[in-house]
Order: structure tokens, then C-alpha cells, then sequence
């Protein structure tokens, strides 16, 4: 009964829009055109690109060739962003603007290639092969898999994964029963992976140890250059690539949707393991990883033991997101110590380096000799495979910090949708529905290599045009 009534409101939105007094914004796109737009680069995304349901990050525009974490087969999708969870969350944002059932039934399609790759241990690795015997196949719950069962929370992996899960799962008003049986399951798992300090680790495999002891950051007494180095750095405490934030946007979503106070508490103790595991004077930030004395130890072999920009300022979005929830001001505490020793840690040309050497805040960073690493302090000629810099957004944050505290009721809320920003994207979709992408030097998610002048298609372009235009619909009515 559902699509009988739900495929006309998409009509009666156009009709709305057609019927409207003109107004000084009569040229602003009409929702007939955003509609029509999305519906065919849906379709060509869902018809003609999706393998077993799911996607990788980028395509040739022929199609011939997949690419995740390098070349894919034609039976593996990706779970890390910008993979299939990705595009998920875009049919999800389509389906609530439009009320369209195509999108809800290509989000499920979508769900159900990410719940075939569900591993034992709840979550989800980065790719999921459909292939039994495939290199990439892990130890699935569905028992057609094998291998290694280790879910991942690097890059936004099973936190992309639970987040559309959760989604979809309210879509269906919590009525479909695989659905939401694979999202507590994943839930529960990530509840289970929490340290009893609040902490996660980069991978779990079941249950983590809650007998450890709590305590503060330190910096360590050993040499860090020689000493102190742990081949398992992936089994302790992390926050490595966002990893604070993208789990706090799980377990806030799921509080908001389930109600179920076990992620408001989890949210709260990774709060507070935040609290903990700001370093000490004169440089109040914190590390990527840390062991289970909470002293900064290496993870890769070109991961040192050190200060990190990009984790610090992380580390700030997420207790500025804890304070919005909880609206206990021990969250708010740590931060202005940690901004101001940040905006003094800039580089001249504005950016933060991705580690700081403990004690001297010399920014530090690796070269490469064969495949050996080696520390430098110079910037030039450094490795293109990873962020050694990044972007600082301290102004931002102070701002948000400064909303918060002085309006104790305010939230940050989020940007409309402009016409301005909707009508490159209407203009940019071609005769198949594909929006298409000139490589140009920039550095892509992913290992594989374009040429200037390479054209491809992108799953992160896809999603992030179809939740444009769905958020212009919604905005604009």
C-alpha cells in the first residue's frame, strides 16, 4: 500500500513548485528538474553501476574498471568511505525528500550487499568480496566467508556501515527484521569493543579487555625513536583518522533513533577517555594511538610516537558534539589549552603538520629510502601516499566553542542548500545520468594512480550531488 501513496507526493512536490507565485528567485531551479535530475543518476548508479548491491570509489567511464583501496574485482565492493554505505545514506536523503520508493528500495539493496559482508566479530572490514575463494573474503557471519574476522573502526569503516544501517532501519520504521537485526548486532559489538576508559581500539575481534587500568596521558620515559614499539598497535586505544568523531556520530544517532541509554553512556566514556588522554604541558593535545599506559606509541612503520594535528582537532569536534548532548561543561574543559597550543603550532603557510615531536614540537615527519622510513624535519620531498600536513580549522572551532558556552540551549545547525550551489550540478549530468570527473593532480582516496586528463566516475561525487539536491527540495519548500 505504501508506493500507492507515496509515489504521487513526488508529483504533488512539482505541482507545488510549478503552481508557486513568481517571486525575485523565479529563476531559482524548479523541483521538477531537481527530481527528474536525481532519478536518472539514480538510476544509472543503481542500473548500471552497482555490483551485488554495492560500490567502490571510483569507476572508468566505461565501467570496465573498479577502484577501492586499489584495483577492485568485479565481486568486491567497499565499505569505507566514500564506498557503498556512502552511497546508501544518498538514497536514504533521496527517499526522505521525495518519498520516492525507488530510493528506499535501492538503499535496501544496498544494506543488503553490507549485511552479507557483516563479519562474526559485528562489524565490517573495508571490502566485502562475493566471492568465496576471492583474495579479499573475510569471516562473514553468514558463514560464506572466511579468513580474518577483524572489524575495523579505521577510516570510518563499520561506523559508515552502522550509521546507514541505522537509517534505514528507522525508514522502516524498525519493522524489517534483517535490517535491524544486523544494525544491533553491529551496536552491540561496538558497545563490547569500548575499554572500560572509554577508549576503542582500531580493531577488535570480540569483547575487549575491561580489567585495564585508568589513567592520564603521559609522554613516555623510554627513548620513542628506538624503543616501546608494538607490532598489535591496532588492539589499543586509538584515534587514528577521526576515529573519536565518526564513533560519537554513531552512538549519538543511535541514542537519538533507539532510545537506548547504553550509547548515551558510551558516548559519555568516550568523553571522558578524551579528558584523559589530553597530553600534558606544553603541549596539551593528542595522539594518534597510545598504549595501555597511555603513552603516544607508533603505529606504522611512518606513524610516530608523536603530537597529531589532525587527531587533535578531531579530538576538539567531538567534545564540542559530546557537550551539545550531555550539556556537562567537563567536555568544554580541555579545549581552550589544546587550540591555543594549536594555533602556536601552525605552520607559515597555515596548515598543521600531522605530527608534532614530543617535548620540542618540532613538526616532524618521514622520508623514504627504498622502503625503509626515516624522521625528518624537513618538509621537502616527503612521501605522496600519506597526509603528512592538514588543513587547520581552529577559527571554526573556536567559534563553535564560543556558541556554545555563551548560549547554553544552542546547537550547531546545519547550511541550506542553495540555488547557486544546485545549478552546476543540475548542469554537469550528462545524457546518461553520469556526472563525470577530470583527475587533476588531487589526491584521491585510495591507492591507484590517474594521469592528469583521466576521466572517472565517483561514488563521493554521486552522494554528495544526490544529498545537494535532496537537501534543496527540503529546504526550499
Amino acid at each position: 500500500m505504501r508506493s500507492i501513496y507515496r509515489a504521487p507526493a513526488a508529483l504533488l512536490l512539482c505541482l507545488c513548485y510549478l503552481l508557486a507565485p513568481l517571486s525575485a528567485a523565479d529563476n531559482d531551479p524548479a523541483a521538477a528538474e531537481v527530481l527528474a535530475t536525481m532519478k536518472k543518476a539514480a538510476t544509472y548508479y543503481h542500473d548500471q553501476v552497482a555490483v551485488h548491491g554495492g560500490y567502490v570509489y571510483f569507476y572508468s567511464p566505461d565501467l570496465t574498471q573498479r577502484f577501492g583501496e586499489g584495483t577492485a574485482s568485479s565481486d568486491q565492493i567497499w565499505v569505507q568511505p566514500p564506498g557503498t554505505p556512502t552511497v546508501g545514506m544518498a538514497y536514504i536523503e533521496a527517499y526522505h525528500a521525495t518519498t520516492d520508493e525507488y530510493y528506499l528500495n535501492a538503499a535496501t539493496e544496498t544494506a543488503e550487499a553490507l549485511i552479507y559482508g557483516q563479519l562474526e566479530s559485528g562489524g565490517w572490514t573495508n571490502c566485502i568480496d562475493f566471492n568465496p575463494k576471492g583474495e579479499r573474503t573475510a569471516q562473514y557471519r553468514n558463514g560464506k566467508g572466511k579468513g580474518k574476522n577483524n572489524s575495523s573502526l579505521d577510516d570510518d569503516q563499520t561506523q559508515s556501515a552502522i550509521r546507514f544501517l541505522v537509517r534505514l532501519d528507522q525508514a522502516y520504521e524498525f519493522k524489517n527484521e534483517t535490517i535491524h537485526g544486523a544494525a544491533m548486532t553491529a551496536l552491540d559489538a561496538l558497545l563490547a569493543a569500548q575499554f572500560a576508559n572509554g577508549a576503542f581500539p582500531q580493531v577488535w575481534t570480540g569483547p575487549v579487555d575491561q580489567s585495564l587500568p585508568i589513567q592520564q596521558a603521559s609522554f613516555p620515559k623510554y627513548d620513542w625513536r628506538t624503543e616501546g614499539r608494538i607490532k598489535n598497535y591496532w588492539d589499543m586505544y586509538t584515534l587514528n583518522d577521526g576515529l573519536a568523531g565518526s564513533v560519537s556520530a554513531v552512538l549519538i544517532e543511535a541514542h537519538e533513533t533507539y532510545g537506548d541509554e547504553r550509547y548515551l553512556t558510551a558516548l559519555k566514556k568516550l568523553g571522558d577517555f578524551l579528558i584523559l588522554a589530553q597530553l600534558p604541558s606544553p603541549q596539551p593535545a593528542w595522539a594518534q594511538q597510545y598504549n595501555y599506559e597511555m603513552n603516544p606509541i607508533w603505529a606504522r612503520r611512518f606513524e610516530p610516537a608523536a603530537v597529531a594535528g589532525r587527531e587533535s582537532q578531531d579530538a576538539i569536534e567531538t567534545l564540542l558534539a559530546i557537550f551539545e548532548v550531555t550539556r556537562d561543561k567537563k567536555y568544554l574543559e580541555p579545549i581552550p589549552k589544546a587550540v591555543n597550543y594549536l594555533e602556536s603550532s601552525i605552520l607559515p603557510d597555515g596548515q598543521l603538520a600531522r605530527y608534532y615531536e614530543m617535548q620540542t614540537n618540532r613538526p616532524l615527519y618521514m622520508n623514504r629510502s627504498g622502503k625503509d622510513y626515516f624522521l625528518t624535519y624537513d618538509d621537502k620531498d616527503l612521501p605522496d601516499h600519506y597526509g603528512w600536513k592538514t588543513s587547520q580549522k581552529l577559527e571554526q572551532l573556536k567559534n563553535e566553542y564560543r556558541k556554545l558556552v555563551s548560549s547554553p540551549k544552542s546547537v550547531r545547525g546545519s547550511r541550506k542548500v542553495t540555488a547557486d550551489q544546485v545549478k552546476p550540478i543540475l548542469a554537469s549530468l550528462d545524457d546518461q545520468g553520469r556526472w563525470i570527473s577530470t583527475f587533476e593532480n588531487e589526491r584521491l582516496v585510495g591507492d591507484q594512480r590517474f594521469r592528469p586528463g583521466d576521466q572517472y566516475i565517483s561514488s563521493e561525487t554521486f552522494a554528495k550531488n544526490i544529498e545537494a539536491l535532496s537537501g534543496y527540495l527540503k529546504t526550499s519548500r
